[in-house]
């Protein structure tokens, strides 16, 4: 205990006889641990954030939209469009052994709701009672879309959470009446907020049954009454995703008269291989951040190996001295390793400290829409702390060394 706090006072006075010179080693260690955990904290708030906006839509969802046929594969003239019917609906839910769950959807964003308050403009969708197994839709009051809605043709409506607010300005609107370019729906529910910020599409929607939708509000941009807008898909399992969407695609090429091979025909967007491209992304951007952490650090440990050199240099007669006094090689070697091993642990809890501040500090602002905040991820933590290590062990060993093999003599002779 003894020896462990001359060294400490030892090293103490080493830095402060050399303030400048310890600070800028010391900053290298710190900004190296520092960036690593703070960059890789943001990524990972950026990829949760990602992650939770997608989930939001739901889990595994396939989205098959209305496509284009090109003349010729490869090539984007004399393009010819497809609308998804009903009919492509019927057929994947028959035949599309993969596909776990399917649902037609209706929607458009031209029709005007009312209530005894206010008007408000958004998306009318119409959807068939399933539709809130495959989408993310949490009720907050009332019930959702049942089969004796859809098959009845209830004129029955459930809001998205902002629309309820728009319409009723704060009055109860579980209950109330509202019309739909003039025609009367009850409305039976009320979904809670969806989304961090309030802003997501679906609060400012409302769902009726699909039967209901087609009666009243078919797709005017359709070439028939059967067309609707696109249909969403789930395989029954995630790692069977690829053969759901071919057994999809095998059905709309047969029933639109196209090669379902050619891929150019098909617009679709599937949060599964959405989430694993961004997760490749975010490796990728993990790794490189890792490694410029790394870098830092190296440097810095070069820099901490150059002070504890001049150290040595400095002291030389001093090191004699001890040693013709007694002084093992051993406890020579223990001394400037522990320097060298105390000015990194130092350096890089200071760098943990000022990351784990910081990112804390973020954590109380609000943050942008599909960015949660920055957190300390524990493997960038146990990578810091390990590469600390090597660092110091690296940075406090050869200079060490050097110490204490000096010949007493000849280092009594330095001046």
């Amino acid at each position: 205990m003894r020896m462990v706090l001359d060294i400490f006072g030892q090293v103490i006075r080493t830095l402060w006889a050399h303030k400048l010179r310890s600070f800028l080693t010391m900053f290298g260690i710190a900004w190296g641990v520092f960036s690593l955990l703070l960059l890789v904290g943001l990524g990972e708030g950026f990829r949760s954030g990602n992650r939770r906006e997608l989930e939001t839509m739901g889990k595994d969802i396939m989205f098959v939209f209305p496509g284009r046929v090109p003349a010729v594969e490869g090539q984007q003239q004399g393009m010819k469009p497809y609308f998804i019917t009903y009919q492509d609906f019927l057929d994947v839910r028959k035949e599309a052994t993969l596909v776990r769950n399917v649902a037609p959807v209706l929607q458009r964003g031209d029709i005007r709701a009312v209530s005894e308050f206010t008007t408000s403009n958004g998306q009318v969708v119409g959807i068939t009672p399933n539709f809130n197994q495959i989408r993310y839709l949490p009720m907050g009051e009332g019930r959702w879309l049942n089969d004796g809605d859809e098959e009845q043709r209830r004129n029955v409506a459930v809001l998205g959470f902002q629309m309820s607010r728009n319409l009723f300005s704060g009055h109860p609107a579980l209950g109330s009446t509202i019309l739909l370019n003039g025609v009367r729906f009850d409305v039976v529910g009320i979904l809670s907020s969806v989304g961090k910020n309030e802003n997501n599409s679906t609060n400012f929607r409302v769902y009726i049954p699909f039967s209901t939708m087609r009666l009243f509000f078919p797709l005017k941009s359709g070439d028939t009454p059967d067309d609707i807008s696109f249909i969403n898909c789930q395989p029954v399992t995630r790692e069977q995703h690829e053969g759901a969407i071919e057994q999809v695609h095998r059905i709309l090429g047969r029933n639109h008269g196209f090669d379902y091979h050619n891929k150019d025909a098909f617009e679709e967007f599937d949060t599964i291989q959405s989430e694993e491209m961004v997760g490749k992304i975010f490796d990728a951007m993990d790794l490189f951040l890792g490694g410029v952490g790394m870098v830092t650090l190296f440097l810095g440990a070069i820099g901490i190996i150059n002070i504890m050199l001049v150290s040595v240099t400095e002291r030389t007669r001093e090191i004699g001295l001890r040693k013709a006094l007694g002084a093992t090689n051993r406890s020579i070697l223990m001394q400037f390793f522990l320097e060298g091993a105390f000015i990194t642990a130092i350096s890089g809890g200071l760098g943990l400290a000022i990351a784990a501040g910081i990112m804390a500090a973020l954590g109380t602002l609000p943050s942008p829409e599909g960015f949660d905040p920055p957190r300390l991820v524990p493997a960038s933590a146990a990578i810091a702390i390990i590469s600390l290590s090597l660092a110091g062990i690296i940075a406090g060993l050869y200079p060490a060394r050097k110490a204490s093999m000096l010949q007493p003599v000849e280092a009594l002779r330095k001046e």
